[in-house]
């Protein structure tokens, strides 16, 4: 009977979650174009209400360029602990609902409502869970239920804010053939291209084509990405207690100010988180980046893959792009990097759409080297960044 019972995942995501609280804490500011990251026009867009977002404001802009589209902002610096505080509310709720919650961030988590019949079923408690953030908490929430993790996190994000998405089984086909292949996560723009010249440029296709072909794009992966596209996804919903993660930081003694020394820094960070991972034969799905500014303002940005992830070039591949949003130029004081929602597969992992025998390659030569002389025995090369 167990096996046969129909898998129901959540995903809640809170629309504007910073400026909501501002906005909680000061009704005032109801209907206004609230930007959150600071007064100072050296910082960053941490995040911002749907009506500055009409501006073209969005997170991870520069602070003077939301300046200039939107001058009659309301413009406020970020405040961690009640941002913390709130989340903190969201969480209990959601363990107060499943015994199988996986926090992605402070303002996002996955649900696990299968075999909840006898509660009222899926939907109507992940309504509940959605009308209790807003009766509760006066805050706003987006929803996706689907029967995996990739089809829910891809219907919270349709129709924001505060919106409901429920994708059942034998509509998943047919919702994602129209849309672009870069709707699967872990899909970048080099494998975008390759698809491209195979006349494969949405989902739907990718779910049709051969598999020789997709071999020619992902390799061993080309199974599994085919899988996603036809909207199949296994992957469990990981408890808190489950979750573990490894990473490295590192302290500058003098702050860095441009992009390319962060990303050098970044590719040396994750060469050794990278390391280690495949030391403990470990692999993740969950990256994340930390950034310690020069007045010790600290923010964390995470990125989840649908694929396991612990080569090098993968882990880089994904901080890669999460540092890109950030503006360094305030100065950077430490940076982090920590790869979560770990495991531990049977045979080797399947690592990265793009992984070939000679990224494999690379990657043993340098752990032999490392485990024979230490971690520190060599390091990266910014060079290496296109190298795939």
């Amino acid at each position: 009977m167990g096996s046969s019972l129909q898998r129901w995942i959540m995903h809640v995501d809170m629309d504007a979650f910073y400026a909501s609280v501002e906005i909680l804490d000061n009704p005032e500011l109801k209907g206004l174009p609230v930007i959150v990251g600071g007064r100072s026009a050296r910082g960053v867009v941490s995040t911002c209400s749907y009506e500055a977002r009409k501006f073209g404001v969005h997170s991870a802009m520069p602070l003077f360029e939301a300046r200039r589209l939107c001058p009659h902002g309301v413009y406020l610096p970020v405040r961690p602990h009640r941002y913390a505080e709130m989340s903190g509310k969201i969480m209990a709720i959601f363990r107060e609902t499943s015994p199988l919650v996986e926090q992605l961030s402070i303002d996002e988590a996955f649900l696990d409502l299968t075999g909840m019949e006898r509660l009222g079923g899926a939907e109507t408690i992940a309504r509940k869970v959605q009308n209790r953030i807003m009766d509760e908490l006066k805050l706003s929430a987006s929803v996706g239920l689907a029967p995996n993790k990739f089809l829910a996190k891809l219907a919270s994000d349709m129709r924001k804010p505060h919106g409901f998405v429920k994708i059942a089984p034998e509509e998943a086909a047919l919702l994602l053939a129209p849309m672009p292949v870069s709707k699967i996560f872990g899909i970048g723009r080099s494998a975008e291209e390759k698809l491209k010249q195979f006349g494969i440029e949405k989902i739907g296709q990718l779910a049709a084509a051969d598999i020789t072909i997709l071999r020619k794009v992902f390799g061993i992966n080309a199974e599994q990405v085919k899988l996603l596209a036809r909207g199949l996804d296994d992957r469990p919903v990981i408890n808190e207690e489950e979750a573990k993660s490894i990473g490295k930081e590192n302290t500058f003694d003098r702050d860095l100010t441009d992009f390319e020394s962060c990303r050098e820094e970044v590719l040396d960070l994750c060469g050794q988180v990278g390391w280690r991972l495949r030391r403990e034969k470990l692999a993740g799905h969950t990256v994340t980046l930390k950034v310690k500014f020069a007045d010790f303002h600290t923010i964390t940005r995470s990125a989840t893959s649908d694929r396991l992830i612990a080569w090098d070039e993968d882990i880089f591949a994904l901080v890669e792009k999460l540092l890109q949003k950030i503006n360094v130029k305030p100065g950077v004081r430490l940076l982090g990097v920590s790869v979560s929602n770990l495991f531990c597969p049977e045979d080797e992992p399947t690592l990265g759409f793009e992984e070939d025998e000679r990224l494999k390659k690379r990657n043993q030569a340098i752990d032999a080297l490392k485990g024979k002389f230490g971690e520190n025995i060599i390091k990266r090369g910014i060079a290496e960044k296109n190298i795939k």
